[in-house]
């Protein structure tokens, strides 16, 4: 049974429509990513589920209740935001006990579940500091764990590591990570940096246009791309028609498909041109499905562990991701390279929107 389930949310905003009967099912203790571009409606369905913003049409359920009549302070959901929102006059105790506070918990309760939230986020030893006093990361343990503390059924995160810098951002996602593990709580995180929710979901939906266009496990997501959509925002694919992957192949079939097929960057294998192919010249490889031509160098990118070549070959330009490593053979703008893939990674994509 669902934990959360959401059922056929639609929401406008001045005529312009932003949530289009979208559904989502969330199990208990899961990870749940929305991941998606800016305006495709991830925020305001967050909003829609805390009862901050009121829905046109749709149900919201919680453990097979429907929260939807309800008012945010009675649902029982708590929300981090990418703004800390802490309280600058109140020390970190303070400011994780305020919720305790409202609920009129004990003193006894209110500070064992701070101590017990701070053993959590570790930073016991700055339960006395100010927020001006803490890092923008530390900032936000605090105001996770101050959503924690209550004990809400349902935990909503708004983009949370967005104003943090790189390295910290990285750092704290597998905080966030574990603590949800530890803690079996079920969240529902909105994020459009796809290494991040890659990283930390147990699974994706994909967000275009106030839909859901494709949900699956980070691995399905991204091995698997439903539409020209899904390719090009989760992983950098090649989209390739189909008589640029004729001209690619050299096989006059492909030209006659409508539809579009995606090709991994790292699915290209990139090396010397050893089998001495003329530009125009195609090979199979020992195994009938690899395809090997003839490719030149138009630009390489170094992105940390790995060198990303943009290579045009039989008149199509592909995107290739190698591997940079000391035994890792570097080729520069203007090199004639050889390059290889197999056939079956040219996955066929559903046009977008269906």
């Amino acid at each position: 049974m669902s934990y959360l389930l959401i059922e056929n949310v639609n929401k406008t905003y001045n005529s312009t429509s932003v949530l289009h009967e979208l559904n989502l099912e969330v199990m208990e203790g899961e990870m749940v990513t929305l991941l998606g571009p800016s305006g495709c409606g991830k925020s305001t369905l967050l909003r829609c589920i805390s009862g901050l913003t009121d829905m046109d049409k749709g149900s919201v359920h919680l453990e097979g209740r429907n929260i939807t009549p309800l008012a945010p302070k009675d649902r029982n959901v708590g929300m981090v935001f990418q703004s800390y929102a802490l309280f600058p006059n109140m020390n970190v105790y303070d400011n994780i006990a305020f919720g305790l506070s409202m609920k009129k918990k004990s003193s006894q309760q209110i500070k064992s579940r701070v101590e017990e939230m701070l053993q959590l986020i570790d930073l016991t030893e700055k339960a006395k500091s100010y927020p001006h006093e803490l890092s923008g990361g530390q900032q936000q343990r605090v105001s996770l764990a101050r959503s924690l503390a209550v004990e809400p059924k349902l935990m909503l995160m708004d983009e949370p590591l967005s104003a943090l810098d790189a390295k910290i951002r990285k750092h704290l996602r597998t905080e966030l990570r574990q603590i949800q593990k530890r803690v079996g709580m079920t969240m529902l995180f909105v994020t459009h940096d796809q290494e991040e929710a890659l990283t930390i979901s147990d699974k994706i939906c994909l967000m275009n246009q106030g839909r859901i266009v494709q949900t699956g496990s980070p691995d399905e997501v991204y091995s698997k791309p439903k539409d020209e959509f899904a390719a090009r925002f989760i992983g950098s694919y090649n989209v390739l028609s189909g008589e640029e992957l004729s001209m690619l192949l050299a096989e006059p079939a492909y030209s006659k498909s409508a539809g579009k097929y995606a090709l991994r960057p790292e699915a290209i294998h990139v090396k010397q041109n050893s089998l001495g192919l003329q530009p125009t010249s195609t090979s199979s490889g020992s195994d009938a499905a690899a395809h090997i031509c003839l490719g030149l160098v138009e630009e390489a990118v170094m992105l940390g562990n790995i060198i990303r070549y943009r290579i045009e070959a039989n008149g199509v330009r592909l995107l290739a991701d190698v591997l940079n490593g000391d035994q890792a053979m570097k080729f520069h703008e203007g090199d004639a390279v050889q390059i290889q893939f197999d056939r079956q990674a040219c996955l066929p994509l559903a046009p977008s929107g269906t």
